[in-house]
């Protein structure tokens, strides 16, 4: 039987040129976050299956890469259903790691904890532009610190790596999701019905205040409801100004300081920006998974039709490892969709140190060859990059292809 040669659906082999970027954009990662303080760490990429099926990953415990169990553990005709023939599963995101990786280390971790993490993440979705089955993911994350400094920092750090990678003109959209809480009940939603009721509203975006208010009908619930919710929503431009109206329409049903909290975020990131971006409040963002517990964000980028990253607090989580709960906030970029953006607008890896080729003719002798190495390496220790190979019959060709890459000086060796 041939093998097959084409990766699996939904992975992808990198090329070169690629994998500079990557590499480029990794690096520029770490230097930007960790002027910031964060620290990098490293979780698994497989996970306990009872941790991955909490019921805090959304969507995305539907697409859950599960592993069987081994050995004897595997009983495949005793087993009744999936949860019997697998005890793990591949990672479909960062946080749920990390909260497990905090729980487990809290005693050896400086507070508040600064975390980076880079790592694949996978999930059995169906494959397209910028989005995989097998995917790298980045986020930062503070654990430990309960106020808005926390936020501050996140947001700070995130547009500070964007501009830094070229972006201009995008946009942070902020809100909390306590907004969403006193905006469901002040419109005399049952609790029951507030996940659903937020999983329309998150449409917003995509077709517009009508098709939303079209799906609430469709949904059943109450006319009165849904008009006095999309009321709401009419009017206003973002700014602090529009978090205080909407604080004042909600009246009890706004958890205390929800507002403030806010107005500060968005006071600071745009006191001390470094870039070309605005921060608006939005009170129609939702953020999919249902571990967020306050203070929501998106960044979204003309260039691309979907958001290049989000986060938001999730306080919850670590809780549900030790039974003691944690502030945590975090904020993740959607790497793969920026790697796709560079590619796309053909950026180049700004030239560290000169890079050297040396074109070694095939018949060259062996005495020959040992000078050629001897220089290459002095000029390696000289901090420059020396790329030493074989002589192509289409030396042009072969030259136009280095030039392409970024090699500076190009140097012929015959043999002598």
């Amino acid at each position: 039987m041939a093998l097959l040669k084409k990766p699996v659906t939904g992975m992808k082999d990198i090329l070169p040129r690629e994998m500079e970027i990557r590499n480029y954009v990794m690096d520029l990662v770490r230097e930007t976050y960790g002027n910031f303080g964060f620290t990098q760490i490293e979780t698994p990429c497989v996970e306990h299956i009872e941790n991955l099926c909490s019921n805090q990953g959304g969507e995305n415990e539907k697409l859950i890469f599960k592993i069987l169990k081994r050995g004897e553990k595997l009983d495949i005709a005793n087993a009744k259903d999936s949860s019997d023939l697998a005890d793990s599963g591949l990672r479909y995101d960062l946080t749920l790691p990390l909260s497990r990786y905090y729980a487990n280390h809290a005693n050896e971790l400086p507070s508040p904890f600064k975390a980076l993490q880079m790592g694949n993440v996978f999930r059995a979705d169906r494959p397209q532009k910028g989005r995989f089955r097998q995917f790298q993911q980045c986020d930062i994350d503070i654990l430990g610190d309960a106020t808005s400094l926390a936020e501050i920092e996140l947001v700070s750090a995130t547009t500070t790596l964007l501009t830094k990678l070229g972006f201009k003109g995008f946009t942070v959209r902020i809100s909390d999701r306590r907004f969403l809480k006193g905006i469901a009940a002040s419109c005399g939603f049952e609790e029951s019905e507030w996940d659903t009721v937020f999983i329309i509203l998150d449409k917003m975006d995509k077709i517009g205040a009508d098709g939303v208010k079209e799906e609430l009908l469709k949904e059943g619930y109450n006319a009165e409801a849904v008009e006095k919710c999309m009321s709401l929503f009419v009017g206003g431009d973002g700014t602090r100004e529009n978090v205080l109206s909407l604080k004042e329409r909600l009246g009890e049903f706004l958890a205390e300081g929800t507002a403030e909290s806010l107005i500060s975020i968005m006071d600071c990131v745009n006191a001390s920006k470094a870039g070309d971006f605005s921060i608006k409040f939005d009170p129609t963002l939702v953020r999919g998974m249902s571990y967020y517990t306050g203070t929501i964000f998106e960044i979204e980028a003309a260039e691309f039709s979907s958001s290049i990253a989000g986060g938001g607090r999730y306080d919850g989580m670590v809780g549900r490892f030790t039974g003691k709960d944690v502030p945590a906030c975090g904020f993740s970029i959607g790497f793969e969709r920026i790697i796709t953006m560079l590619l796309d607008a053909d950026f180049k890896v700004p030239a560290k140190g000169e890079r050297v080729a040396f074109l070694v003719d095939k018949k060259m002798s062996a005495e020959g060859l040992v000078e050629v190495m001897k220089e290459a390496a002095s000029l390696r220790a000289e901090g420059k990059k020396v790329l030493v190979t074989q002589m192509m019959k289409n030396k042009k060709f072969q030259k136009d292809n280095l030039e392409a890459d970024g090699y500076t000086t190009i140097k012929d060796f015959y043999n002598k």
